[in-house]
């Protein structure tokens, strides 16, 4: 494999964690305030259900901000892990749980940290807990599907050697 082959594989395990990562920044600034998504929420409830009461809004607004904590950051783990278990580097291939994990829960942490500088925005580490159980949840996933699949290719190479 050549230098420049090696190169784009790189870019390309690492790129989209890198894009996830800005994505998720941009997210805990002022555009994705709680202020600001219920004025796209509330409105679609009441098309949607035009006798909803404010309270249920109030409730649906909540539920979908907390399950997007929980699902950016099951992406973000899902692109860690893709990109460290696929690594040329043998420690971060080999470690790649816990590396994934490390880089969830610090990410998390420092997005929390980044919202309480943010005027609109207020960091929380129920937030944060949130984040790390989606994190943990979609590398859980990814660990399994991964052994899975080494299991049949595994099985494969011994029946097809003959053995």
């Amino acid at each position: 494999m050549s230098e420049n082959d090696r190169r784009v594989g790189r870019f390309w395990r690492y790129a989209p964690l890198v894009v996830w990562m800005a994505v998720i920044f941009a997210a805990s600034t002022g555009r994705l305030s709680a202020d600001n998504t219920s004025r796209l929420i509330g409105p679609i409830l009441h098309w949607l259900f035009p006798n909803i009461s404010e309270a249920k809004i109030e409730i649906a607004h909540f539920v979908v901000r907390k399950t997007a904590h929980f699902t950016e950051y099951a992406v973000l783990a899902f692109l860690a892990a893709r990109a460290f278990a696929t690594s040329s580097h043998v420690t971060l291939r080999s470690r790649f749980f816990y590396v994934t994990l490390f880089l969830v829960i610090f990410y998390s942490l420092s997005d929390e940290l980044h919202q309480n500088f943010v005027p609109s925005r207020t960091g929380s580490i129920y937030d944060s807990f949130i984040d790390i159980a989606g994190g943990v949840t979609a590398l859980t996933v990814y660990t399994l599907l991964r052994r899975r699949r080494q299991g049949r290719s595994a099985s494969v190479n011994v029946e097809s050697s003959g053995i």
